[in-house]
């Protein structure tokens, strides 16, 4: 069952994330631009990593899927190897989520957990049957607007419930965008740390394991 949350800010955030997390952004069509809170958020955090596309103009969804993971290949390839795989963390918006869930339920890398805002409609694009059709094998949250037009709100709890995911209601915002006047959206970063905190905590229920060692025996069969 998708879980209902209500998105609200912190007064005073202070982020604490898993020093050895990589996070990427994982845009939509026509990527982000200065306005959108995605690249707001990698100005914030210059560590992060953005997935782009050989060409943001065509929603093209095994070639976006591709370059997902060829971004996340070549950000744990930055960093000094150890024992375990680092958690990944994909902060998607619109068609990036389509295409970050396509990749992230068909791999063995450490895929963490997804943050889905404002997903695009599957059915828009053709793509209903190449989406997993059940409960994701990582923690994922996915916020929508009751006014989106890329997808309806009943339709983006619908998805949620199949998947399995938190879902956050954010009133009448648009497309989640930089047209939607978001600034820093604050509010957005307190689900995503909410959404790192539920993914650290599943984790240690696992025999005091390392918190990514689960994601070595993911299936071999996608999710759909």
């Amino acid at each position: 069952m998708a879980r209902s949350a209500p998105a609200t800010a912190s007064d005073a955030p202070a982020w604490q994330w898993p020093a050895d997390a990589v996070f990427l952004t994982v845009p939509g069509l026509h990527g982000s631009g200065p306005g959108h809170w995605q690249t707001r958020w990698e100005q914030r955090f210059p560590a992060w990593r953005r997935v782009e596309q050989t060409d943001w103009s065509t929603p093209d969804l095994p070639r976006w899927s591709a370059r997902v993971g060829e971004a996340v290949h070549a950000a744990l390839a930055e960093r000094p190897p150890t024992r375990s795989r680092r958690p990944v963390i994909l902060v998607a918006h619109s068609f990036g989520c389509l295409a970050s869930l396509h990749w992230a339920v068909q791999t063995k890398e450490a895929v963490a957990a997804v943050l889905l805002v404002a997903p695009a409609d599957p059915d828009k694009f053709g793509v209903r049957d190449l989406l997993p059709g059940r409960t994701l094998p990582f923690p994922a949250t996915l916020v929508a607007s009751r006014n989106d037009p890329w997808m309806p709100q009943g339709s983006a709890i619908d998805w949620a419930a199949r998947w399995g995911t938190e879902f956050v209601d954010a009133g009448e915002a648009g497309h989640i965008n930089a047209d939607s006047n978001l600034g820093e959206w604050d509010a957005g970063l307190t689900l995503l740390d909410r959404l790192i905190g539920r993914a650290s905590a599943q984790d240690t229920t696992r025999d005091g394991a390392d918190w990514q060692a689960q994601w070595d025996v993911l299936p071999s069969t996608p999710y759909i």
